[in-house]
């Protein structure tokens, strides 16, 4: 089996179509197609079911592509480390962040990072915690910041930075907003605006609504901090949030209002492979940041 059929099925699967896949590769798709094939019949299986318009990843494609991204991040990380015994840096270093976290301020570290290391081509990725915890467990990734309420992947390991308690976010007006302090069962019925479920606050609010035993509505659901500032100053609902969100601009006129209890709190963590899969890249960055002197938690919560 050839890495280059692999580089190849990869591009196909992310692309979900040849043509787009041979461009960002800058080959023939005549090519690209041929590489599939053959890597389909050493492997006995379809890879891929194909239409006018897009492929779509088969079964058996599904469960290439998983290996696939993890021996070439286990190839790209060889490479470097020889590199780096030589005194060299270089390859690609590709990074992960969730939203608005505290602990790191990503721009300012990457930029950090090229002004001392040009040779490195940088990628950056922002999506919510969950889907960047499984990027880093399958390759896609080197590292990622980000704030998981739930599981951790089997081989990815955190590093915590920073947690803050979690705060009602409410429009001036709300009934709630003269409030000293409020208990988690008070916020029953009351319309929520929330992220979208991979996100690590969000993971954090459903957690501690089932450990009160209390059911909520959640009406409006964003993947956008700012939006999610703007629903509540509109009027639309409340939100639970970071405690730093009230620092915002967008927060200004709005009122935050402690919750009952600090044992549900916002962690925020650097996601990394195994030891043995961390890309030098990915180790030189991590030596730029304070890190607490604390084991790598394997559970977010314990």
């Amino acid at each position: 089996m050839e890495l280059r059929h692999l580089e190849y099925f990869v591009a196909v699967a992310e692309e979900r179509h040849f043509t787009r896949a041979a461009e960002r590769l800058m080959v023939s798709q005549s090519g690209l197609s041929a590489s599939v094939r053959s890597l389909e019949r050493e492997l006995g299986a379809r890879l891929f079911v194909r239409s006018t318009r897009s492929v779509e990843l088969t079964g058996a494609g599904r469960a290439l592509l998983t290996e696939a991204n993890r021996t070439l991040s286990c190839v790209r990380a060889a490479r470097e480390a020889v590199a780096a015994v030589q005194g060299l840096l270089r390859g690609s270093l590709a990074v992960g962040t969730e939203q608005c976290l505290v602990g790191v301020h990503v721009p300012a570290l990457l930029a950090r990072f090229r002004s001392a290391h040009p040779q490195v081509e940088i990628r950056l990725r922002q999506a919510g915690s969950a889907g960047l915890a499984e990027d880093v467990q399958a390759g896609r990734l080197d590292l990622a910041f980000v704030s998981l309420a739930g599981p951790v992947p089997d081989g990815v390991r955190l590093l915590p930075l920073e947690c803050e308690p979690m705060v009602l976010l409410c429009h001036p007006d709300h009934p709630l907003a003269g409030e000293e302090r409020v208990a988690w069962a008070k916020l029953a019925g009351e319309p929520f605006v929330d992220f979208h479920g991979d996100w690590g606050a969000r993971g954090v609010t459903d957690r501690a609504f089932a450990a009160a035993g209390v059911e909520r509505r959640v009406d409006l659901e964003v993947n956008d901090v700012h939006t999610l500032l703007d629903l509540v100053g509109h009027g639309l609902g409340v939100a639970v949030v970071p405690r730093h969100f009230r620092a915002k601009e967008q927060a200004a006129a709005l009122r935050a209002v402690p919750l009952d209890g600090d044992q549900h709190l916002w962690q925020v963590s650097v996601a990394l492979p195994d030891e043995d899969r961390t890309a030098p890249a990915a180790r030189e960055l991590l030596s730029y940041l304070d890190l607490p002197r604390r084991a790598a938690a394997s559970t977010p919560g314990k």
